[in-house]
């Protein structure tokens, strides 16, 4: 199985008031706007911050604890639990707990720890804290911080390298991407300029390292490049080849050929639908994927044959990466299978649920039905 996360339980965060959500190596949220699906993402994107160490410039850049709180004026605590699907070393899970406090917060307990499925009780503990009590467990030892401990950071973040298990499980953590939003793709975009080559393992969230990525995947990976070209020529039926002439020094720009001109298009004149579908196409097959790759609303100015495309990138690249994918477009859920949809929906309080469509039973379904019809019909729910 994909190295990554089995389970995450949020609590207490926006629109998650209490979200128990089983992960798969494919995870692609459908929901209406204004759900919650992105704040799946965002708790991602917070706990791997708070990995590295950044969990209060993290708090703050999104607006202060208050918030993230789930606004209904008696939750002032945000709740959350990684569980790892690992598969030879012990299964670990991570619970840490955040307490408002005016408008700053504490870490009331954090917890690292094994588990042995499908127990949910805790067998070994890592890191256990309470308050002002921090607890690293090492050989048989429980070892209070001697150093100068920054009670605003988890204790996961700080933890001595020596403890292996626990740094593996933060390193784990603090290897999950930043979250893919739709490509910037306007006149000046640096997905459309010249770029400096450099041995660039990701096109950037900006497309700022396009260039760069695409030549060192063509030189160290060429299966993987070719992939990308297939797929081009998928898409583009017209498409022959990719190019990255130097304009200066140091610099790069793309040359896109196709068989019925003789002169290539350089970046600034291919369409955003190009540009996006390049950019994606170019993620999915780059050699430095995180354990886990977080993307928002992908299908953004894609035509509906680009989409089915970029399923089938997403399944292979999801065979190397675990993908937490949001999105609104019935257009996209097409071309998805019910073990890869998860449907958001709002409860009666105004939380989000989330359900695996496959738990529902659409066998007579889908003998008449698409998944996107279904969901259009609010068979699958998801739509309000």
């Amino acid at each position: 199985m994909t190295p990554g996360f089995s389970r995450l339980s949020v609590r207490g965060y926006r629109r998650l008031r209490h979200v128990d959500l089983p992960l798969r190596r494919l995870n692609v949220l459908v929901g209406a706007n204004g759900i919650g699906k992105s704040s799946i993402l965002d708790i991602f994107d917070l706990l791997a911050s708070s990995a590295g160490g950044s969990l209060e410039s993290t708090i703050s850049d999104l607006g202060g604890i208050t918030s993230l709180l789930t606004a209904d004026g008696n939750t002032n605590r945000i709740g959350l639990q990684l569980r790892t699907n690992q598969e030879a070393a012990p299964k670990l899970s991570y619970d840490v707990n955040l307490v408002g406090q005016g408008y700053g917060y504490v870490i009331s307990d954090e917890v690292l720890g094994t588990y042995d499925e499908p127990s949910t009780q805790r067998s070994v503990a890592y890191i256990e804290t309470a308050g002002p009590r921090i607890g690293y467990y090492h050989d048989g030892k429980v070892i209070a911080p001697n150093w100068d401990y920054k009670l605003q950071e988890t204790a996961l973040s700080q933890v001595p390298k020596m403890y292996q298990e626990a740094e593996r499980f933060r390193r784990l953590l603090a290897d999950v991407s930043e979250i893919y939003h739709s490509l910037d793709v306007s006149a000046r975009a640096p997905v459309r300029l010249p770029q400096t080559l450099s041995p660039a393992q990701t096109p950037g969230r900006d497309g700022e390292e396009l260039v760069s990525c695409l030549y060192t995947i063509s030189q160290t990976e060429p299966d993987r490049f070719e992939a990308i070209e297939d797929a081009l020529r998928a898409a583009f039926p017209s498409f022959e080849s990719l190019k990255f002439p130097l304009v200066a020094a140091g610099r790069a720009v793309l040359e896109w050929r196709e068989r019925d001109f003789t002169r290539a298009f350089a970046a600034n004149e291919l369409s955003e639908g190009t540009l996006r579908f390049l950019w994606l196409a170019t993620l999915l097959q780059s050699p430095g994927l995180p354990k886990v790759t977080l993307i928002d609303e992908p299908e953004v100015s894609l035509h509906p044959e680009m989409l089915r495309l970029l399923a089938d990138l997403m399944r292979e690249a999801s065979e190397r990466t675990q993908l937490i994918v949001a999105t609104h477009s019935d257009r996209f859920v097409r071309f998805l299978n019910p073990e890869e949809l998860i449907i958001c929906d709002r409860d009666e309080m105004g939380g989000m649920t989330a359900m695996w469509a496959d738990a529902l039973d659409l066998k007579g379904w889908m003998e008449d039905y698409t998944l996107d019809q279904l969901w259009s019909k609010g068979i699958l729910g998801g739509r309000s």
